[in-house]
């Protein structure tokens, strides 16, 4: 594990403890603290020594670091930390010159890997850390439509790192159409982002087959080690071959989808296929996907500009939802 990534982990998370306003952080608190934001990262133990959180307060106090208002107030023979202005955090200073420089180390290994088989998606990585390493420019070049007040992000890295190292986790999880939670063990295999939403897919014990979990519907999520870790067999790749979004329904056929489509839209989506078995002959979209709601919806936002031609049961499932959207009008 990165010795840098672990101090920047640390100081996020020691700013957070020394911004407190309603408890008090002693040294052994602090050590605690990172300890467990460390685990939760790397699913394995990991022990930060008190040499280490004193080293990390000084260099967070110094002109190097984040000039950060540290002080240490008696509280009778021990001694808490806080920050002298709690309205204080690093966050909300500059990129330091070290992290920048691991930020440019990054973005040039990024440069490397375009192109290579297996790794999509680079060029929209680098480019979201060029524009972090130039944020100190007046002028803003560019923006993204992350969505950065999104619930469930917070489980992304411990949820990526309890995949890495095979930990089985308990999930506490609260649909949008349930009033009660409900806690599943999980085997955590593989994270996939659709329509700007994180998804887990995982083998639940309880359930005993792989669910799809919506990142932002968690609760809690803790590491156990009341199951065996189930390792998949499962060629993610394959998993979402025959699909539009993140839902399938293992056992349903994949259907033949004829779709006529308007002059106006058909160069939108000849530049951006909708499915990767697309075919376009004339103005008659072909593709070859399995039924789900994420298909349903995406044709739906077309509106007027497509018009679908084959199979029935599609044509038949879009009227009736259009007529109920019409009987809201």
């Amino acid at each position: 594990m990165s010795t840098n990534k672990n101090a920047l982990i640390r100081y996020k998370t020691l700013d957070k403890c020394l911004s407190n306003k309603y408890k008090r952080y002693y040294i052994n608190d602090l050590i605690q603290a990172c300890n467990d934001v460390l685990y939760e990262h790397y699913g394995e133990e990991v022990t930060v020594s008190r040499r280490q959180i004193f080293n990390d307060m000084e260099f967070m106090k110094s002109d190097a670091g984040y000039e950060a208002p540290i002080v240490s107030i008696k509280d009778g023979r021990k001694v808490y930390y806080t920050y002298e202005d709690l309205n204080f955090s690093i966050v909300q200073k500059p990129l330091t010159n070290e992290e920048l420089s691991i930020l440019e180390n990054t973005i040039e290994l990024l440069s490397r890997l375009k192109g290579i088989p297996g790794i999509e998606g680079i060029e929209s990585v680098e480019t979201k850390l060029m524009n972090v390493s130039n944020e100190s420019s007046v002028q803003k070049i560019i923006s993204f439509q992350e969505n950065e007040f999104l619930k469930g992000l917070e489980y992304l890295t411990p949820l990526y790192n309890y995949i890495k190292n095979s930990q089985v986790v308990n999930l506490t999880y609260k649909p949008f159409t349930h009033t009660n939670s409900t806690i599943y063990t999980i085997a955590p295999y593989f994270l996939k982002q659709y329509n700007n939403r994180w998804f887990l897919f995982g083998w639940n014990y309880e359930l005993i087959k792989i669910q799809n979990i919506a990142l932002d519907r968690i609760v809690k999520l803790e590491p156990t080690t009341c199951e065996l870790y189930c390792k998949s067999t499962i060629d993610f790749d394959e998993y979402f071959e025959d699909i539009i979004g993140v839902t399938n329904f293992e056992n349903n056929e994949v259907l033949k989808v004829k779709i006529q489509l308007s002059d106006s839209v058909l160069p939108y989506i000849e530049s951006k296929p909708i499915h990767g078995s697309q075919k376009i002959i004339d103005n008659i979209l072909h593709i070859s996907v399995k039924y789900n709601y994420e298909l349903e919806s995406l044709l739906l936002s077309y509106g007027e500009n497509i018009k679908v031609l084959e199979p029935q049961f599609l044509i038949d499932r879009l009227k009736e939802r259009i007529n109920n959207l019409k009987n809201l009008y």
